[in-house]
């Protein structure tokens, strides 16, 4: 009964986030939902910035915090492995459900794009999130979001790490499902103030979430990463790789 509860919390945490998920394309786009970026109930200036600040450092702490590899040790002493992920993945639903709920408009207009120009602006959008969806199954979309943990714990099959690998859009950029993110925040045809916050705020986040998350990589995966961080970049293609200070452990791996 365990590992049949255990499946069905992956279940539920991955058909939330496919939820929220969805939920966030039409809240940054302003498609088809009564609650977007630039619509919902309004507030002043000051209040509206100092809430919409918060959301986003809630959003940002709850990611940096739980996705630590020490933060997973400590989470693994309370619930099974195969749960560790799927709470991951329910906990960042529940936040961004909560940031998007929360939010508060400044629809105050930067730029309104019209014709040929906005239809542009919304073919850079859509790319953007076909890049997120597209990178997840590069690396293995199930595994991501916790369900492949759930299955094999079902079945009695242990819990192995995937194979590093880079494939496709990997073999560009280290980090596509960020850049993809960052295209869908920053490209559309009318930007407002509240958007231009969303998207500085995200933007700012994916920067030093990336950063704490590539000193993991290399710690978890040594010098094969290492090889890889330094001819890659990480966003833009073409330009060259990091070239930061590593951990001791990995430079000692590398040479």
């Amino acid at each position: 009964m365990a590992r049949v509860a255990i499946f069905l919390y992956s279940v539920v945490a991955y058909v939330l986030f496919l939820a929220v998920f969805l939920y966030l394309v039409a809240f940054v786009g302003n498609l088809w939902v009564p609650k977007s970026v630039d619509t919902g109930t309004a507030s002043d200036l000051g209040r509206a910035l100092l809430v919409d600040l918060l959301l986003i450092s809630l959003f940002g702490l709850q990611h940096s915090v739980m996705a630590r590899r020490a933060f997973k040790r400590w989470l693994t002493g309370f619930v099974p492995a195969a749960m560790e992920r799927s709470t991951f993945v329910l906990a960042a639903s529940l936040v961004l459900g909560l940031v998007m709920w929360q939010w508060r408009p400044i629809p105050a207009p930067l730029w309104q794009a019209e014709g040929a120009a906005a239809i542009g602006l919304w073919a850079m959008f859509a790319l953007g999130w076909g890049i997120v969806l597209l990178s997840t199954f590069l690396i293995n979309h199930f595994d991501l979001f916790g369900l492949r943990q759930g299955y094999l714990n079902l079945v009695q099959r242990a819990v192995t790490p995937l194979p590093f690998r880079t494939t496709l859009l990997y073999r560009l950029v280290r980090h596509p499902i960020m850049l993809g993110f960052l295209i869908a925040f920053w490209f559309t045809p009318q930007m407002t103030v509240g958007h231009l916050l969303f998207a500085v705020g995200m933007s700012m986040y994916i920067l030093v979430g990336v950063k704490h998350e590539e000193r993991d990589l290399v710690e978890a995966l040594g010098a094969d990463y290492v090889v890889y961080r330094r001819g890659t970049p990480a966003f833009i293609p073409g330009l060259p790789g990091a070239s930061e200070d590593l951990p001791v452990q990995a430079r000692r791996e590398h040479a």
